[in-house]
């Protein structure tokens, strides 16, 4: 057995986390981002060599992630699946408050993660790259190969379309605004 390459090692214990919460916002069930994650950095092991450094390793790792993310979804359409969570499970030996925390946090996870998929591709790839990965206008010009006006247009766009979501959401459980997610 050959023993693993110690700079991949280190780029897979660096971003392994960032890979997984990439992967979750692109629209990947929780089922399934580990296998997607694998599949992520095994792209990334074959492509080391190639990357020049022209931009931050975080950028490659996401534009790795948007095509695995991609293709998911494209395929999900044929997927017939009935999905446990195993998470969801191991709560049925918890202490009520415990469960009613973990119930709401999740609830609000979800619900973002609907909003979220309702946005078209393009607007949720720059809203999640920008809101929640935290990268400049210029860095996701640059991955997606658009310009920073593009990038703007549909962070605008983005930020339009979650708000009115959330506000409909706020409305139809009779909540307040900042309740909703």
């Amino acid at each position: 057995m050959s023993t693993p390459d110690p700079k991949f090692r280190a780029l897979y214990d660096a971003h392994f986390n960032f890979v997984w919460c990439s992967l979750r916002r692109l629209g990947v069930r929780e089922a399934d981002v580990l296998d997607l994650a694998q599949k992520v950095f095994l792209t990334a092991h074959l492509k080391l060599a190639e990357f020049e450094g022209r931009s931050l390793i975080t950028t490659w790792l996401f534009g790795i992630c948007h095509r695995v993310a991609s293709d998911y979804r494209r395929s999900a359409r044929f997927r017939r699946e009935v999905t446990t969570d195993a998470a969801e499970m191991d709560l049925y030996g918890a202490a009520p408050e415990d469960l009613a925390l973990s119930a709401e946090s999740r609830q609000r996870a979800q619900a973002a993660e609907v909003l979220l998929n309702k946005l078209p591709e393009p607007q949720r790839l720059v809203f999640v790259l920008f809101e929640l990965e935290e990268m400049s206008g210029q860095d996701i010009a640059d991955l997606l190969g658009i310009s920073v006006g593009t990038v703007r247009s549909r962070l605008r766009l983005a930020r339009e379309a979650f708000s009115r979501e959330v506000k409909r959401l706020a409305l139809a459980q009779g909540t307040d605004r900042k309740e909703a997610v």
